[in-house]
């Protein structure tokens, strides 16, 4: 076998798996908020419950990373998401008490924490010019895996009952899991250069980029899990909505979230540039997030949340192949732990104060709050293009018509 055929065929199983992992995570999640409630659990536990799971990720991403890096290993890490994954989805098959549902989300924190080694082992896949076209591929399977399962949670809800989901997401899981162990990834880095990862910390924690794109990613994640990932669903319930149009609601959301995810770094960006694209995702998704309260049934929920999808699809691979685009390969890991870390701090801030506000002040006002996190990364893409007109050849301000080395990793090396 060549090694182009072999390549080809590792590509493929990490696609499988990847696509596994994510369906796993996301199967119950349309049906998780809506589940909780009818159980008898508060709206601001529910916040606790989904806050939970970025807020593990929060604690162990970038720790994630640096051993990843010193080890010179990812798969172990990736055996470890798929185990995780299927652990997360039996534990919240135990009844009579609340220990358990957030258990689940707590292990599931732990198991999309290792995602920080998938993309890394991916992007080892590609050559070091192509890391905007491996983000954007990986971008896809995520959207991919993620839609998949949110679009067969509805149906099996309603067909059989409420735990289906979490049964079809352990099975999904083990079949990853069986598969994952197939994967071959490149022999552990030297020692020497192992051991340089944990001395180059502050150099990769003091990326201009790196923080910048974490601070952005850290509210998009906020809204992220606000809307869809959050408490978008209930709103759909209180609208009347069934399983199949929550299945519905999941569609109009995802595919246009995938298509921007495919083709922002190949189409966009080359026209608009890195920051209007990222401020375009952004006012797109705050508009439509703040105009949820005002929703008068599902035909128009359906539309605010295609668009939503379409905004935050164009920021959220950007933002991913960013984080890396500056740092190089021995310490990409280390860079992608602290980023992933970092828009933790949204995944569990967002759905964890929009509970509070939503217990207290009624469910709309989550989704005004939602639209004021968009708001602030609106105006610092706007601050920040004021403070960086005076440097040439600054990463935020190039496009198509600048075509440097960095320009060219993040929007998969294309002219």
């Amino acid at each position: 076998m060549t090694t182009t055929s072999t390549s080809a065929m590792q590509r493929l199983l990490f696609t499988l798996v990847t696509l596994l992992y994510w369906t796993s995570m996301y199967i119950y999640v349309p049906t998780l908020s809506p589940y909780l409630k009818n159980a008898g659990y508060s709206l601001q536990f529910i916040g606790i419950v989904l806050g939970s799971y970025g807020f593990v990720q929060m604690l162990i991403r970038f720790p994630l990373g640096i051993a990843s890096d010193r080890l010179g290993r990812r798969k172990p890490f990736i055996l470890l998401g798929m185990l995780t994954a299927a652990g997360s989805c039996l534990l919240f098959l135990i009844p009579d008490s609340w220990v358990w549902p957030l258990a689940g989300r707590v292990v599931a924190g732990i198991c999309a924490s290792t995602w920080v080694t998938f993309t890394v082992m991916y992007a080892s896949y590609f050559g070091s010019g192509s890391t905007g076209k491996a983000m954007g591929n990986i971008s896809l399977m995520t959207v991919g895996g993620q839609m998949l399962g949110m679009l067969l949670s509805g149906a099996l809800a309603d067909r059989l009952n409420g735990t289906a989901p979490f049964l079809m997401g352990a099975l999904a899981a083990a079949c990853g899991l069986l598969l994952a162990f197939g994967l071959k990834e490149q022999a552990p880095a030297q020692t020497k250069q192992s051991a340089m990862s944990f001395s180059r910390i502050k150099e990769v924690v003091s990326n201009t980029t790196l923080l910048r794109v974490s601070l952005l990613s850290i509210l998009a994640h906020g809204i992220l899990f606000i809307t869809m990932f959050g408490f978008t669903p209930l709103k759909a319930t209180e609208l009347g909505a069934n399983g199949a149009q929550l299945t519905l609601l999941v569609f109009s959301f995802m595919l246009p979230h995938a298509a921007a995810s495919f083709g922002s770094a190949a189409w966009i960006v080359p026209r608009l540039g890195y920051r209007r694209t990222l401020l375009a995702g952004f006012i797109l998704s705050g508009i439509c997030t703040g105009l949820m309260p005002f929703m008068p049934s599902m035909t128009w929920l359906y539309v605010t949340q295609a668009l939503n999808g379409l905004g935050q699809g164009l920021h959220l691979p950007l933002l991913l192949g960013l984080a890396i685009a500056d740092v190089d390969n021995a310490n990409r890991a280390t860079a992608m732990g602290m980023y992933q870390a970092l828009y933790a701090i949204g995944m569990f801030s967002g759905p964890f104060l929009a509970g509070w506000l939503n217990e207290t002040w009624g469910l709309d006002s989550g989704f005004a709050f939602g639209a004021i996190l968009a708001a602030g990364a609106a105006i610092l893409l706007w601050s920040w293009a004021a403070s960086d007109r005076q440097r040439a050849g600054d990463l935020w301000s190039r496009n198509s018509g600048n075509h440097s080395k960095a320009a060219k990793q993040t929007t998969g090396g294309r002219d």
